[in-house]
């Protein structure tokens, strides 16, 4: 498994968690890093299975 889909799902988590907490805050912008963070780690996550696919595992 590639380092970038480790680091990508930590990143999907993180988000998850300032989006959750900007919800019960009331911070619109904490929410809204959250879903970026979210999509980021989405991306590398994409990019790490990528690279796992190409090494053939």
């Amino acid at each position: 498994m590639d380092k970038d889909r480790l680091a990508g799902s930590a990143k999907q988590i993180k988000g998850k968690i300032k989006e959750v907490s900007g919800k019960i805050l009331g911070d619109a912008k904490l929410e809204s890093e959250g879903k970026a963070e979210q999509v980021a780690g989405k991306t590398q996550n994409a990019v790490g299975g990528l690279k796992d696919t190409l090494k053939g595992e």
